[in-house]
């Protein structure tokens, strides 16, 4: 429910802070007092739109906010409208975009006025109203329908262009191809990078082993010289230790010489196989430019080339496939259409029926309701299309309530439904339900408003003092002129305030005491319509 309700600067309000209560809640005062601006307010707060004009006079900008609470959990919602530039919506402090700010009211609050925000017009809402009225679960519908339109897509994709699909399979063979026939292994280009250097420089490197082994192991060279210098230390004593590491020099210098000489006479010119070599390292080099930056990346493209060559041969059974899911889909989704259509069309006559009896006692004893459910093309059978149709006067034929219900009348029809159904968010306002009404019907809007009320609150803008003595609160909405300003003020009124307020409705004298006599019969007879 809405516990407080804050407006600064809208219209003729300049500022009011209204703490507010469940039930039914009378918003009553003189015409052109300010009425309209606190339901102006409230469909701010409900994402509607933002007007410029109505910021009042000589301020920068307007400000509602409203305090919502559903079990332990709150929400503040603010809406800050400039008189230049854009609105702003905030939700909880944070700030937040109008369609997101709606998205959120809508679960907190509806709106019945002249044909402001009227929920009940969306084709939706009415199918949902005869749904809920037909205890019609949809659950399955939707995931049947979901699923025949995946399925749908699916085969689709898997049909296309078949000209397309053989050039892509002769294009990804081809690449499979030479990919195939080049064979390349992941490591293979740097053992041949080292190859190719070893064959090409071949004659250059045994040049230099040959230098090098002569000059280290040359007679008079180095190995020589080695020997004879450990041959004159081992002699004298004191050198013992370096001879002994000499000897080892000698020796490793020994081995090395014996392993240059090795690897150089395997070192042989081979022009054939350096000629192999670089040919294989241009079909690598052509594969990477090609296909990838790397070997690896080669070889992943050719895998995945592979799975869509598999993928497009396979279409055709791919798509016998599709089609037998599609056709156990469509025979189940025919099932569940004619089961929910069947289920539509024995409770649309009820819920009509249902709805023209709450209707007679609203003030609208000569209206006719029709609730018309018929198929569409998409969901053939479940009476998807589903419009409530209403004839306000004698002889004439029942119409979409869009085009034959005035503001008044939409909101009755809407709160008949609502009675019937028992449900809707937990704050409702009807804005000038009784319009055009009086006497025992406007007791009647009175007892189903208050009816709304038991269970949700309920907020009605009224001029009736039948329909406001029915309300368990009553907010009085008063404008005051100073001579240059004027200024609307909305105050909750007590017991006796009401009798008066109510007196003012009656007879336009509220300190009569006939007048004053007459509001307290209603309060009292209100009272005990509803059994207090």
């Amino acid at each position: 429910m809405l516990v407080e309700l804050g407006v600064r600067n809208l219209g003729v309000i300049a500022e009011a802070r209204i703490p507010l209560q469940g039930g039914l809640v009378a918003l009553t005062g003189e015409t052109g007092a300010g009425k309209t601006m606190v339901v102006e307010a409230l469909q701010l707060l409900s994402g509607g739109r933002a007007d410029p004009s109505r910021v009042r006079a000589g301020c920068d900008e307007a400000v509602v906010e409203g305090l919502f609470a559903v079990g332990d959990t709150e929400w503040v919602l603010r809406r800050v409208v400039p008189a230049t530039g854009r609105s702003r919506s905030y939700v909880n402090g944070d700030l937040s975009t109008a369609a997101n700010l709606a998205e959120l009211a809508g679960s907190l609050i509806e709106i019945h006025g002249q044909h402001a925000q009227q929920v009940l017009l969306r084709p939706s809402a009415q199918r949902d109203a005869l749904d809920r009225f037909a205890g019609v679960d949809r659950t399955r519908l939707r995931e049947l329908r979901d699923l025949r339109r995946s399925l749908l897509r699916k085969l689709d994709e898997a049909g296309g262009d078949e000209r397309a699909r053989e050039r892509e399979i002769d294009l990804l063979r081809h690449q499979i191809g030479e990919i195939d026939a080049v064979a390349p292994q992941p490591d293979e280009e740097q053992d041949l990078e080292a190859t190719e250097d070893l064959l090409a420089g071949a004659v250059g490197h045994r040049q230099a082993a040959e230098r090098s082994l002569d000059l280290v192991g040359g007679e008079g060279a180095a190995v020589d010289r080695l020997a004879r210098a450990c041959d004159e230390l081992e002699a004298h004593a004191p050198f013992a230790p370096i001879a002994d590491r000499l000897r080892a020099l000698s020796i490793e210098l020994d081995d090395s010489l014996s392993e240059l000489r090795s690897l150089a006479e395997g070192i042989e010119p081979d022009t054939e196989r350096l000629e192999q070599v670089r040919a294989r390292r241009h079909e690598l080099a052509t594969l990477r430019r090609k296909y990838g930056e790397s070997i690896p990346a080669v070889l992943e493209f050719a895998a995945e080339a592979r799975a869509r060559l598999n993928e497009l041969s396979s279409l055709d059974q791919r798509r016998e496939q599709l089609r037998g899911q599609l056709d156990e889909i469509g025979a189940e989704l025919d099932a569940e259409c004619r089961r929910v259509g069947q289920l539509r069309r024995r409770a649309a006559p009820k819920l009509a029926g249902a709805i023209r009896e709450l209707l007679v006692e609203l003030a609208m004893a000569n209206a006719q309701v029709e609730v018309a459910v018929e198929d569409t093309e998409a969901l053939p059978g479940a009476g998807e299309a589903v419009e409530i149709r209403l004839a306000s006067n004698p002889g004439a034929p029942p119409g979409p309530l869009q085009r034959v219900a005035s503001g008044g009348e939409l909101s009755r029809v809407m709160m008949a439904l609502r009675l019937v159904l028992s449900g809707g968010p937990p704050t409702m306002v009807f804005d000038e339900v009784d319009a055009g009404i009086g006497g025992e019907a406007a007791l009647a809007v009175g007892r189903s408003l208050a009816a709304l009320g038991e269970d949700r609150q309920v907020f009605v803008v009224t001029h009736l003092p039948q329909v406001a003595a029915f309300a368990d609160h009553q907010l009085r909405v008063a404008k005051q002129v100073d001579g240059t300003v004027t200024v609307t003020t909305v105050e909750s009124l007590t017991d006796s305030d009401r009798v008066v307020e109510l007196s003012r409705m009656l007879s336009g004298s509220p300190g009569s005491s006939t007048a004053q006599e007459h509001a307290s019969e209603l309060l009292e007879a209100a009272a005990r319509a509803r059994g207090r």
